[in-house]
């Protein structure tokens, strides 16, 4: 049976990493974007992340431009970004696809597991979100709109 620690993903310094670093704890996995209306979500993230990563979650942000070009930047000025405006301190990945022939096979696998409104297997847009159990399988789904404060409600599931 393939887990979410069965992938590597390369981060924004440009190294890979297997995901299986992280088996035993539990990931919130989130396509992220510096130009969204959803951006300020970082802010929620981050404090989520500060909040439970002793208890054994991990916030794991995929920047991606699929939606309204609105990850334009190279990974340098993704990483300024987030380090400055929003003091990002949780793993950042390099930018990927999430949809298409192209997509992330992390993505394809999560897209697999639950799918989105009405069924439908594709990725809307930025800031959606994957809660992975420490078992490494796919809990819940989330859209772009759920924020990280209605995410918390989840979390004493996971991490209990």
């Amino acid at each position: 049976m393939t887990t979410a620690y069965d992938f590597n993903a390369t981060d924004l310094d440009g190294k890979e990493h297997a995901l299986a670093d992280y088996r035993g704890k539990a990931l919130l996995i989130v396509n992220v974007a510096s130009r969204c209306g959803f951006t300020p979500q970082y802010a929620g993230l981050e404090a989520m992340y500060r909040k439970h990563r002793d208890a054994g979650l991990e916030v794991l942000g995929f920047p991606c431009d699929q939606f309204g070009h609105q990850e334009p930047g190279d990974a340098q000025e993704i990483k300024n970004f987030c380090s400055l405006t929003y003091d990002v301190t949780f793993p950042m990945f390099a930018k990927v696809e999430v949809n298409g022939a192209h997509a992330h096979p992390l993505w394809t696998w999560l897209k697999e597991q639950k799918s989105g409104f009405l069924g439908l297997d594709g990725i809307k847009w930025n800031f959606t979100k994957f809660l992975v159990g420490r078992d490494g399988q796919v809990r819940k789904r989330y859209a772009p709109t759920d924020t990280p404060e209605k995410i918390e409600r989840d979390l004493a599931a996971v991490l209990g």
